[in-house]
C-alpha cells in the first residue's frame, strides 16, 4: 500500500510547526512527505493516487492536554474535528481534504488518516514547546507502523 505522508503547519507560530518537523524527520527516513505548509490543497497538484494518505497537523483542545496525540482514521476524522478538536488553521486540513475529495474520486478512495499533537502555545516564535517537542518520536513511531501496515482493511482502526 502507497502512503503518502502530508504535513501541515506553520514554523513561524511556535508549536504550529510541529507538522512541518515530523514530516522532515520522516522524509530523512525514506518516506514520501509533502510539506503543504498551511495550503492542504498542494495535494491536489501533487497526489499521484496513492492508496494511504496520512495528514500530521497541529490541533487545539480544550479537553486533551499539550503534546497529547490524536490518530483518527476516514470518516471519524471528518466527525471529530468538526465537533470536538479544531484545526490550528482558518480553514482546516480536514475541510480543505473534503473539498478535494469531491473533485477527485482517487482521493476519496484512499485511506484517510489524522494525527494530530495538541498544541500549548501558537504565537510568533520557532521554537516548539516542551510538551510538543517531546511528541515528535511518538507521532513518528505512529506513522512509521501506520506507512507499514498494508493489511488492515479501510473503514477499520
Amino acid at each position: 500500500m502507497r502512503t503518502l505522508i502530508l504535513t501541515l503547519g506553520n514554523e513561524l507560530m511556535r508549536d504550529d510547526g510541529v507538522g512541518l518537523k515530523v514530516g522532515r524527520v520522516l522524509k530523512e527516513r525514506g518516506y514520501n512527505v509533502l510539506e503543504a505548509g498551511t495550503d492542504v490543497f498542494l495535494l491536489a497538484n501533487h497526489y499521484k493516487g496513492e492508496d494511504r494518505i496520512v495528514i500530521v497537523d497541529a490541533i487545539l483542545s480544550d479537553k486533551l492536554e499539550a503534546g497529547e496525540i490524536v490518530h483518527l482514521r476516514g470518516e471519524e476524522a471528518f466527525e471529530k474535528l468538526k465537533a470536538e478538536i479544531r484545526s490550528a488553521h482558518f480553514m482546516g486540513a480536514i475541510d480543505g481534504l473534503k473539498l478535494l475529495m469531491a473533485m477527485d474520486e482517487r482521493l476519496a478512495k484512499a485511506d484517510i488518516h489524522f494525527v494530530g499533537v495538541v498544541v500549548r502555545e501558537i504565537d510568533l516564535g520557532m521554537e516548539l514547546s516542551d510538551e510538543v517537542k517531546d511528541a515528535i518520536p511518538r507521532v513518528v513511531e505512529l506513522i512509521e507502523r501506520l506507512s507499514r501496515d498494508s493489511k488492515t482493511p479501510k473503514g477499520h482502526p
